[in-house]
């Protein structure tokens, strides 16, 4: 299924509750755990998203202040983490916002659905302008460290463990799988790609099904021919489907400290907004162009915008209406004329200081 007829199943399945849609965004009214239950198995290739923090505990912020426990919160999020884990793709990666406090045990409940590749820290240096509690706050009368930073928790498919069976990544299981139903050889298939070792015989081959590494894209094309030619295996996955993209290079964050500013406070801004400079770096580095990209708690709509702007599709799903006005409007300010056309700048951290042209629209 392409990425077009996915995204089409999708809004088909959320049709009932549609409040805005085009040809590469929808956003949804309502309880998201409802709406993501709707969702189609397997049709989501990145998970950005940014749930109540509970810890927190900010009035303006729908769910925030909703549990007496953190157990409950934990439990609460769990149900997200099991419909996150089914609707993601085998090569999908899910992004989840979250208060330092919380970080740890999210991280540890997510484990048992979950692989965690990352625990990101975003420092957020802001300059005058941004927050004003520096100047405001009782310094003297703290019993901890001021948090001055969030934390961003990255997770794939797949597990960490210590036995063959289980320290097998998805990918590399699919790719044993395969190999055993076509009929060939390790070394047979090490031929075919071409991609022979320095010590053994099994070449890459071994360690792709290991889950040690993964092929490139040209790698896998001559995998792929060489199980097909059998005539044993069904049609295998297409490499976007199967093999979670990270791409970053020396000219962009690429390390767990993130240094992104937030979102200068303007009318009508989100409580819990994230800037579009950190949106579009986990965007263009977790995704392949035409990806379809989800937020449960879309808020204002900032990661479909920053879809938008980096030609993914997106689906965002958001409890408050007021909230979705305001995604609907800067999702149609977006659109200029052509179909990816950007009329907001780019900004990045520690380069350009001004706020986005849709951060000011409602002023």
């Amino acid at each position: 299924m392409s990425r077009e007829q996915e995204f089409e199943s999708i809004c088909q399945r959320l049709s009932g509750s549609i409040a805005y849609e085009s040809r590469d965004s929808v956003v949804a009214h309502g309880d998201s755990l409802e709406a993501l239950q709707a969702l189609p198995t397997d049709s989501i290739s990145l998970v950005v998203t940014d749930p109540p923090y509970h810890s927190t505990k900010k009035a303006n912020i729908a769910g925030d202040t909703d549990f007496q426990e953190d157990e409950h919160f934990l439990e609460w999020m769990e149900e997200y983490a099991k419909e996150w884990k089914r609707v993601l793709k085998m090569s999908g990666t899910l992004y989840l916002f979250c208060a330092s406090e919380m970080a740890a045990r999210l991280e540890v409940a997510f484990s048992k659905y979950f692989k965690p590749i990352n625990h990101i820290v975003w420092t957020k240096p802001n300059e005058p302008g941004y927050d004003g509690w520096k100047g405001k706050m009782r310094k003297e009368s703290m019993r901890k460290w001021y948090p001055h930073s969030e934390r961003i928790l990255v997770f794939e498919h797949g597990t960490y463990g210590t036995y063959e069976a289980y320290r097998r990544s998805p990918q590399g299981q699919y790719l044993l799988d395969m190999r055993k139903v076509s009929g060939l050889s390790m070394i047979q298939l090490t031929e075919f790609a071409g991609a022979y070792g320095n010590v053994n015989r099994g070449g890459a081959v071994a360690n792709w099904e290991a889950g040690r590494n993964t092929p490139s894209r040209e790698q896998y094309a001559k995998v792929k021919d060489a199980l097909e030619a059998t005539g044993n295996v069904p049609p295998l996955l297409d490499y976007e489907d199967l093999f979670r993209p990270l791409d970053v290079t020396k000219d962009v964050e690429f390390t767990d400290v993130w240094d992104f500013m937030s979102v200068r406070p303007f009318k009508d801004k989100h409580p819990a907004e994230k800037p579009q400079d950190m949106l579009m770096h986990i965007i263009a580095a977790s995704s392949y162009p035409g990806d379809v990209v989800l937020d449960t708690f879309a808020g204002s709509g900032s990661t479909l915008v920053a879809a938008r702007r980096l030609g993914r599709r997106s689906v965002g799903i958001e409890l408050e209406m007021r909230w979705v006005d305001r995604a609907r409007a800067d999702l149609d300010a977006l659109v200029v004329g052509s179909e990816y056309e950007q009329p907001v700048r780019v900004h990045h951290a520690r380069r350009t200081h001004e706020p986005l042209l849709l951060d000011r629209l409602f002023d």
